[in-house]
């Protein structure tokens, strides 16, 4: 709003599923709940959107001091002291070992290098620290990779004239998964575990490099919407390793729980920042190309549904 998106009543639509009491969310009650407790959303920037939402929700009953942040300010901790109740939030879009050559505008030097039998020491190195875990993925592996194992390149994704196997995103991807629910399930710390499946984007008429936008103002009607071919596949990966991991956490003590929210996220195509990430991008005697932002998330707005459901699955079953 502060860069000059002229509307607002993203602000006030509110997800309901059917047959399902959600109660608006509650901070302080949250906040009690967590005393002496620590959260961690590892993922990517959409795992960011969330923990910003949760966090401006949370600072109606508290605030909390920054603890922590990376050089980059993409991995960050934050403490809120009167309830000893630590929130983190972990930049790791792969979750997987990988060499990024990315700068902040998004612009690679270099193709992503991702091993695909090794996870990122960057989360798992602190997973026994956390009581909660929200883990999140999948829209970077659709950038162009050069995918390893045992230190050994096996192939890639979209890399032509480089004379490998095109191996495949949902190649990738499905590996990941495996790697990630068996750390999670043979580790002896036994944490609340969530897996929250992917977000659809809403560019229309192009994509974010080629003129797409969005620009609607009210979320889809049921029905009026389907998912793509790419967000359909990576959810069905998702689902079929999450029942796969379910079998054999069930047996060893495991809290893992599906947070589904693709759905929740298909309907709202009037949630994301679009031209206004940029400052007042249509102003008079501006002359820039805009770039639309379809994919990330205006606060407060339609993550907080998101929050409202994780108390209903943690508290009510």
């Amino acid at each position: 709003m502060n860069n000059g998106r002229p509307d607002s009543e993203y602000l006030y639509w509110r997800w309901k599923p059917r047959n399902c009491e959600l109660p608006k969310f509650d901070p302080q009650r949250f906040l009690d709940l967590m005393t002496n407790k620590s959260w961690a959303f590892i993922g990517d920037s959409i795992s960011r959107n969330h923990v910003q939402s949760l966090l401006c929700t949370l600072s109606q009953a508290e605030q909390a001091v920054m603890v922590y942040h990376d050089k980059e300010y993409r991995s960050k901790k934050w403490h809120f002291r009167s309830h000893n109740f630590t929130l983190s939030v972990i930049w790791n879009p792969f979750l997987l070992k990988a060499a990024v050559f990315e700068d902040v505008n998004g612009v690679s030097s270099a193709d992503i290098q991702l091993h695909l039998d090794k996870l990122d020491t960057l989360w798992t190195q602190q997973y026994n620290s956390f009581d909660y875990v929200i883990i999140a993925g999948g829209k970077w592996f659709l950038k162009t990779a050069i995918y390893y194992e045992n230190n050994t390149i096996k192939g890639c994704h979209y890399c032509p004239g480089k004379n490998l196997t095109e191996l495949g995103y949902d190649h990738a991807y499905r590996k990941a998964l495996q790697l990630i629910f068996n750390f999670v399930t043979s580790s002896n710390h036994k944490a609340y575990v969530f897996f929250r499946t992917t977000t659809p984007d809403h560019f229309e008429n192009g994509e974010w490099f080629s003129g797409g936008y969005c620009n609607r103002t009210g979320p889809f009607k049921e029905g009026e919407v389907d998912l793509s071919t790419v967000d359909t596949t990576m959810r069905n990966i998702e689902l079929e390793e999450f029942e796969k991991a379910m079998a054999i956490g069930s047996e060893k003590g495991t809290t893992l729980k599906l947070l589904d929210t693709t759905h929740l996220s298909l309907l709202r195509p009037d949630g994301h920042p679009g031209p206004y990430r940029q400052f007042h991008p249509f102003a008079k005697g501006k002359n820039i190309k805009v770039q639309n932002d379809c994919l990330h998330w205006c606060l407060p707005g339609p993550i907080d549904s998101w929050n409202e459901l994780v108390m209903k699955m943690l508290f009510s079953g």
